[in-house]
């Protein structure tokens, strides 16, 4: 509950970035800072650099705060740049730490790996870490702990800013929302699958990876909802569902290895994402080839329009 951030900022598309390797596998930091740099010139001012669809749990603490950096330098000041904390907790307060150091606005705590989990053990983490670093904060729900009880607690924390939800039941979702009464905000975790649904429940924001291709597409997707276009948001998930489907394959095998190979056709070499991602074959490539073109045809037009009325500079 926050009384000095600014939570309108929130109120929008929210960017994980893809993170970019060379071909030995390290860090390729001039390919990510170009990426960041196109997508803040599209109008993405929410990053979450390293995160999930970012390979978090493949990165260890110096490449997190390398691309929270990278991240500041390319985005701007204005941007707004949530670290992703988790794994053992002095790796969490170190990684933040070094993060708001390095040009983060706050941090994110990601959805616990650990066996045996409990709400009581969940919250002596959240307050450790968030007592450490003292910044602004989100919680990523996806999985029944963190309870919806333990996130309205969680709330009245002056540094909880919001909670990035992922559990798709959208009753609980609807009610976890009423019950807050405004403190916080409540975002879409589920990216643009689940959220216009998301949006008519409450939420103000939501999570992409597909933004990484089609920025303007899923810009215009929040705004449309955002003025209540309903109509107008649905043709726009729409045309943006192909990709968000086919990431979807397979227990969402496919969610980064998808977009790393469609970045290809932007001109942008990613590398492979580190193991266990999935590893594509020539079919797959082939039919995401086709399928990327299909939404970057609906995303150049989008990209002329803003440039046209102003919205963005022309190249």
């Amino acid at each position: 509950m926050s009384s000095t951030y600014d939570r309108s900022r929130l109120r929008t598309v929210h960017l994980v970035p893809l993170t970019a390797f060379d071909s030995s596998g390290k860090l390729n930091l001039d390919v990510q800072a170009q990426h960041i740099d196109r997508m803040r010139r599209a109008g993405i001012r929410v990053y979450m650099p390293a995160a999930g669809t970012s390979e978090f749990h493949s990165l260890s603490a110096d490449e997190i705060v390398s691309l929270v950096q990278v991240t500041r330098q390319a985005a701007g000041f204005e941007a707004q740049i949530f670290a992703p904390v988790g794994l053992q907790l002095d790796h969490a307060i170190d990684v933040g730490r070094r993060s708001l150091e390095a040009g983060a606005t706050g941090v994110m705590f990601m959805p616990f790996t650990h066996p045996y989990l409990c709400n009581v053990g969940v919250a002596d983490y959240y307050r450790t870490v968030i007592d450490a670093l003292r910044c602004p904060t989100l919680i990523y729900k996806k999985s029944p702990i963190p309870s919806d009880q333990l996130l309205l607690e969680m709330a009245d924390n002056p540094h909880v800013v919001g909670i990035k939800y992922a559990e798709n039941n959208l009753h609980d979702f609807r009610k976890v929302v009423l019950a807050d009464g405004d403190r916080i905000e409540w975002l879409c975790g589920s990216a643009e699958r689940f959220a216009p649904y998301y949006l008519l429940a409450g939420s103000t924001g939501y999570t992409t990876g597909a933004g990484n291709i089609c920025p303007h597409l899923t810009l215009a997707m929040h705004a449309a909802f955002s003025a209540g276009a309903y109509a107008e948001g649905m043709r726009y998930q729409q045309q943006i569902l192909p990709i968000e489907d086919f990431r979807a394959r397979e227990q969402d095998s496919f969610n980064i290895s998808m977009l790393k190979h469609a970045m290809q056709r932007l001109g942008f070499d990613f590398g492979l994402p580190r193991a266990p991602q999935r590893r594509l074959s020539a079919a797959d490539e082939a039919a995401i080839d086709e399928l990327t073109d299909r939404v970057l045809a609906v995303e150049r037009e989008l990209e002329r329009e803003a440039v046209r009325v102003g919205l963005v500079p022309a190249e």
